[in-house]
């Protein structure tokens, strides 16, 4: 059975707004949330970004919702060490709901300690070492561990949930998919790519989790919706590996300068058509993903959980 949630996105939202609306995601019967993990937003439009740890604990008080990170970066702008003491502690005030997803990252958010922003190859195999890291931490014991990336001495957590949290890899493409099935507990991807969750089942991913889901603009105001999406998130049909190697808000803002509305109106979920937003969660469904989240682009977000509360997630319970 599919579980249908919600993606709480930090580029464009301060703390409280982040709250409110997984308060209001529970009241609407969504069953999920994730958070991004950004230092900066895409752009300026957007312009949040709050520290993604102290969200988690802000948000195992606020709500009793399972939380998965879509996606932390531990390879870079924080050291994997660090993110395991961060991810047991989240597991901890989840009460065991917290599920740590993880990717290469983008240059965006990981080169602000200047550090030169490795090759796609290369950060997979730093991701494999991070990984390797943090499950080692996981385990309570004191670890030192000397590899070509990572230096860790006499290291121990102390303050662990009765399991490890899950790590779920993120990837876009065969090579990630086929690391996330040998590393992960579970998979993460953002298209509805049933090619791709072969591959990552075939891998070793056997019928751990695959996760994902789509961006959508509820309003009743179909043209006004695309504006909406076109101003706050352009950067979603950048081609390539533009998303990756790009550094700035500004360098996106400049590169969104060819994504046109009409772009936007071919390509998104925009308005209240319930048939539409339905067929877009039901694409990942039929991709065979486990859990479906949904963002509201925009500031329409009581009118969206309430759109999904008595007309979209209805239509998707019952098949």
């Amino acid at each position: 059975m599919t579980a249908f949630g919600y993606f709480l996105s930090c580029e464009e939202f301060g703390p409280a707004e982040l709250l409110s609306q997984a308060k209001a995601a529970e009241q609407a019967g969504f069953e999920v949330l994730a958070i991004s993990d950004h230092y900066h937003p895409w752009n300026d439009e957007q312009g949040q970004s709050p520290f993604v740890w102290s969200m988690i604990g802000a948000l195992s008080q606020a709500c009793s919702l399972p939380v998965t990170t879509l996606v932390t970066c531990p390879t870079v702008r924080m050291h994997p060490a660090v993110n395991a003491q961060a991810a047991a502690t989240s597991a901890v005030l989840t009460g065991g709901r917290f599920r740590f997803g993880v990717g290469t990252g983008e240059a965006l958010n990981e080169h602000v300690l200047g550090e030169a922003w490795p090759d796609a190859e290369l950060r997979m195999e730093m991701l494999e070492e991070a990984v390797h890291v943090m499950r080692h931490l996981f385990t309570g014991k004191q670890i030192t561990h000397r590899g070509r990336h990572y230096t860790v001495e006499n290291a121990r957590i102390y303050t662990l949930p009765d399991k490890p949290p899950p790590v779920y890899v993120s990837g876009f493409g065969p090579q990630a998919a086929t690391l996330a099935g040998r590393i992960g507990d579970g998979f993460v991807t953002m298209t509805p790519d049933r090619e791709l969750v072969e591959q990552f089942r075939s891998a070793g991913g056997g019928r751990k989790p695959v996760v994902g889901g789509p961006k959508v603009c509820w309003g009743t105001d179909r043209d006004q919706a695309v504006k909406t999406v076109h101003r706050l998130w352009p950067n979603a049909y950048l081609p390539g590996e533009l998303g990756q190697i790009l550094p700035t808000p500004k360098h996106f803002e400049q590169a969104c300068e060819l994504v046109t509305e009409d772009m936007v109106r071919d390509n998104a979920v925009c308005g209240d058509d319930v048939d539409e937003h339905v067929r877009a969660v039901r694409a990942y469904t039929e991709a065979d993903f486990d859990e479906v989240y949904v963002n509201q682009i925009g500031p329409d977000q009581q009118g969206f959980f309430d759109f999904y509360r008595t007309s979209v997630l209805p239509q998707l319970r019952d098949g």
